[in-house]
């Protein structure tokens, strides 16, 4: 009996064996041609969009920066002439003290044409003048100096009175005016 055991089990251990190096063996199975052409294409055309793509990137990214420096340059040029118009605004705050002192006597004729002159080019560049007077206060484009006794209620929380003059070079606020608040 043992001999008969010996071989059955032998012969189990022989049809395991073979049952599993069948189960473990990876099928080789060979693509065609036509089946590796295809894949060949398919990664070639992955590889065509995803350089189709970087390139549209690219080119969305010079525009944005072509249209950015060409903004800027804009305003650049809007703005040149900050410095300078800022320089010069105490010399219209001095015309505009002296026509205030020259009372009845007024201006000398020659300081009035300069006085003109200087205004109407600086408003050809672009300077305009920011009106205060009875406006609400803003503390965006006024500089309160003080406060007062608002002389009729409607004034309350107005500018009753402008020190200084506040100015615009195109849209953008060079000086802030500096003005009396009515409370």
């Amino acid at each position: 009996m043992t001999d008969k055991n010996q071989v059955e089990e032998l012969e189990k251990d022989t049809t395991t064996e073979e049952t599993t190096a069948q189960d473990t063996a990876i099928p080789v199975t060979e693509l065609t041609p036509e089946e590796q052409w295809q894949q060949e294409k398919e990664k070639l055309q992955q590889q065509l969009d995803e350089s189709r793509d970087k390139f549209l990137r690219k080119v969305a990214e010079f525009e944005n920066f072509r249209k950015r420096t060409m903004r800027e340059r804009i305003d650049l040029t809007k703005t040149a002439a900050r410095d300078t118009m800022a320089a010069l605004l105490p010399v219209l705050d001095d015309f505009d003290r002296a026509k205030k002192n020259a009372g009845e006597e007024g201006l000398g004729e020659g300081v009035q044409l300069v006085q003109n002159k200087l205004v109407s080019i600086l408003q050809q560049k672009g300077l305009t003048a920011m009106e205060s007077n009875g406006e609400a206060f803003d503390p965006e484009l006024h500089e309160a100096i003080t406060e007062i006794p608002a002389p009729t209620e409607e004034m309350k929380g107005k500018v009753v009175d402008t020190v200084e003059q506040g100015y615009y070079l195109g849209d953008k606020i060079i000086r802030y005016a500096k003005v009396v608040v009515g409370k």
